[in-house]
């Protein structure tokens, strides 16, 4: 698919806890993640993907250490807490209710 579909304010929150609930992982490779995952469909660029992952930090859902890359390049990897788990299951039920109203909203009435 050409176009990548902008992203609803929120859902890169919860992609990148759903992202980091698999392991600890940079930036770069959380973009990769989530682009690879969703198919090419979904696409974060670093300007959007960085100020997220700052804010998630300073509400405590995600920490973050400087380790050595598999091509020797230090870069900060975030990893989920605790906080982030329970803030990830709040962000699913939401995001699932969501999809079923939409769906209702788009299915017509037989």
């Amino acid at each position: 698919m050409a176009d990548t579909i902008e992203l609803l304010q929120g859902t890169l929150d919860m992609l990148i806890l759903r992202t980091l609930q698999w392991g600890p992982q940079h930036g770069h490779g959380i973009s990769v993640a989530i682009r690879a995952t969703s198919q090419d469909v979904l696409k974060v660029e670093h300007g959007s993907l960085y100020p997220v992952l700052h804010r998630l930090r300073e509400q405590g859902w995600i920490k973050a250490e400087w380790k050595m890359t598999e091509n020797k390049q230090h870069a900060r990897y975030y990893r989920l807490t605790r906080k982030g788990k329970k803030r990830l299951a709040v962000e699913e039920t939401r995001w699932n209710q969501m999809v079923e109203a939409i769906a209702r909203f788009m299915t017509p009435a037989r």
